[in-house]
């Protein structure tokens, strides 16, 4: 059955007084209107009782029979620097095949490394930050996952895999995921804090394929070589793993392929590296493969 798409709705510019006040009666707190962060799709803003409200506004084309309960079901993940879960709610729109999520939280008050997804400034983190990323990913990766994770509200199954590399390097034959995993599946430069590190906005996590996150933050820093080259050289197991080369080239792929922006400054370091990539993958011998999401 295909579901009925909804209205596009921009939050930065939508009118949200009914739902910010009935998010307060359902969770009996209340909002701090001056700290309010707004987005496309999702709006958040601090509570009198010193936590953080995230909101989001989400279709049902881009929930699925899965449900949409990321940040509450990651909240039984272990060894993971994260803030930590404290209650939510949901409800449906009227009139339209739309969902609203609320989600309170712990407060991190450490800010984003970046304000967007990439960055174009090296952000000069320290080492211990980088340990603290390299515990919380192989933690998380060494646990089970309920969900199938939805990077960019589209859930990701070997499908979609072959769809997205397929139209941009049809060159790729053979596209076929070997290792599934945990993953937090959007982890950009805005959903990192600094300097003392935290992995916010759990909303997408789930099962991927091997390499997925590394390669998300790798290929959000193509713009300042050296950070690149840094999440390169600190996830090598995973990007140097056949998954990981294929989730590199799938970021590259949404880089630079049929939507990429002239201006974007990633553009041109991704297609260099997906050049690179092609070359590494005609080479590398595929072994039997385990199971993962159709």
């Amino acid at each position: 059955m295909t579901l009925p798409m909804p209205r596009a709705v921009d939050l930065r510019r939508e009118p949200l007084d009914g739902v910010l006040e009935r998010v307060e009666r359902s969770l009996q707190v209340r909002l701090d209107r001056e700290t309010a962060v707004r987005k496309r799709r999702t709006v958040g803003a601090r509570t009198d009782r010193n936590t953080w409200v995230r909101i989001e506004r989400r279709g049902f084309d881009r929930i699925g029979a899965q449900g949409w309960n990321g940040p509450e079901s990651a909240a039984v993940l272990s060894g993971v620097v994260m803030p930590r879960w404290c209650t939510g709610l949901a409800w449906c729109e009227p009139g339209e095949p739309v969902m609203w999520r609320a989600d309170e939280m712990e407060l991190v008050n450490a800010a984003p490394v970046g304000q967007a997804a990439l960055v174009i400034e090296d952000p000069r983190l320290a080492d211990a930050w980088w340990s603290a990323l390299n515990a919380s990913l192989d933690a998380l990766a060494a646990q089970s996952a309920p969900r199938v994770a939805t990077p960019d509200t589209e859930t990701i199954r070997q499908e979609l895999v072959r769809a997205t590399l397929g139209e941009v390097f049809p060159e790729v034959t053979d596209t076929t995921v070997e290792e599934w995993l945990p993953a937090h599946a959007d982890l950009t430069w805005a959903n990192v804090t600094g300097p003392e590190f935290c992995m916010i906005d759990w909303e997408d996590w789930g099962m991927a394929p091997r390499g997925l996150d590394a390669a998300t933050l790798w290929g959000h820093s193509l713009a300042v070589p050296a950070l690149a080259e840094r999440v390169w050289s600190e996830r090598r197991p995973d990007l140097e793993s056949r998954s990981g080369r294929l989730m590199a080239l799938f970021v590259c792929a949404k880089i630079a392929g049929p939507h990429a922006h002239p201006k974007d400054p990633r553009l041109e370091p991704a297609r260099k590296e997906a050049a690179r990539l092609l070359s590494e993958l005609h080479g590398f011998g595929r072994r039997p493969s385990g199971s993962c999401p159709d």
